[in-house]
């Protein structure tokens, strides 16, 4: 089998050319090739010997997700439906802005912590994603869209801390100035408090941290945010003052969905925080995004206000997520695919449909 060299970092793609017996510097023309340039067709890289060609040629391959899906909404938010494998496919959500240029990206097909309010947890879960597989909705969005993406999110299908193998080297080749060359402040990883493997990424590759908070009491969250039973509030503040250590920026980013009538009203806002007393932070409210079957409702713009209104008396930074691409099911939480589901919750599987732009 081809060895794909989407999937491969700087330290993957010199050991592989070592098996080639070609030198390590091959590493840095090629990821140039590939990521700057968008280039997947080996014989046009020209500063590359016809023999080193020919090697690639006979036993590589540069080959994303295949696009089955292309929506544009009003807005100007694009988002693709990106077939993986003969089962699944995942969603990618392209956000243009006056000052930058967003990119949501997924990191498995499906999602296995069942939040209460995600459409994506509502479908079970197959599989992670492999590093191509996630840096491929990258390269797509630059090769479709021809602007730069100058932010990265990983806030789209999947938990990323329980992919970390695929994911680290996915962030190495954002950040390496010879393929996206990102700031580590404009790449987001986005969990539900995996404890341990916010340790693991605080170490591996530190990027710019978004925490699915929710509710501010454990009792809450254990109802929202299941994976909080393992890891309740005490040991997920811990891990964000650690991850702090080494962060790119001074605190951590509390995402905090608006549920009317479930941890919107004003008693929940002064448990934020005192909260917020443990842990450098900034919160982001962003109104629900209803799906068929949620059981939710998002909360009304006065309720809204008046919690941010709260938080901000107490000095807290908090921002509103301004609500994108709803019209093509492209705003948080929105995201499904369409996956085989091989979870214990379920056993439907869901076909891939072959969808036309």
């Amino acid at each position: 089998m081809k060895t794909n060299l989407l999937g491969l970092d700087a330290a993957g793609l010199e050991r592989f050319f070592a098996a080639q017996g070609e030198k390590p510097f091959r590493a840095r023309q090629v990821l140039k090739w590939i990521h700057q340039r968008g280039k997947d067709d080996f014989a046009a890289m020209s500063d590359l010997s016809r023999e080193a060609r020919a090697k690639l040629a006979a036993g590589a391959v540069v080959e994303a997700p295949q696009i089955v899906g292309d929506q544009r909404a009003e807005d100007g938010t694009r988002k693709w439906l990106l077939k993986v494998d003969g089962a699944n496919a995942v969603e990618a959500v392209f956000i243009p802005e006056v000052a930058r240029n967003t990119l949501c990206i997924s990191s498995q097909a499906g999602c296995v912590l069942d939040c209460a309010f995600c459409s994506t947890g509502k479908q079970g879960f197959n599989r992670n994603l492999n590093t191509a597989e996630i840096v491929g909705q990258l390269w797509l969005a630059r090769r479709l869209t021809g602007v730069r993406i100058s932010n990265v999110v990983m806030m789209g299908m999947g938990e990323p801390l329980l992919n970390l193998d695929a994911v680290i080297p996915a962030l190495h080749l954002m950040l390496d100035d010879n393929a996206y060359g990102l700031s580590r402040r404009r790449v987001t990883v986005s969990t539900s408090g995996v404890v341990p493997e916010m340790d693991r990424l605080r170490d591996a590759c530190p990027v710019a941290l978004a925490v699915s908070l929710h509710a501010p009491n454990d009792a809450l969250r254990d109802r929202l945010v299941p994976i909080n039973r393992k890891y309740p509030l005490r040991e997920l503040i811990a891990a964000c003052n650690r991850y702090l250590e080494k962060a790119p920026r001074d605190f951590i980013t509390f995402e905090y969905v608006m549920l009317d009538g479930i941890n919107d009203a004003d008693e929940h806002a002064r448990e934020l925080v005192a909260l917020a007393r443990r842990v450098r932070c900034k919160f982001n409210l962003i109104p629900f995004n209803p799906f068929t079957g949620s059981g939710f409702k998002r909360s009304g713009i006065e309720r809204l206000r008046a919690f941010a209104a709260i938080l901000q008396r107490a000095g807290l930074t908090v921002t509103v997520r301004k609500t994108r691409g709803d019209d093509i099911a492209a705003a948080c939480g929105q995201l499904a695919g369409d996956v085989a589901d091989r979870t214990a919750r379920t056993r439907r599987r869901v076909p891939i449909r072959e969808i036309h732009a």
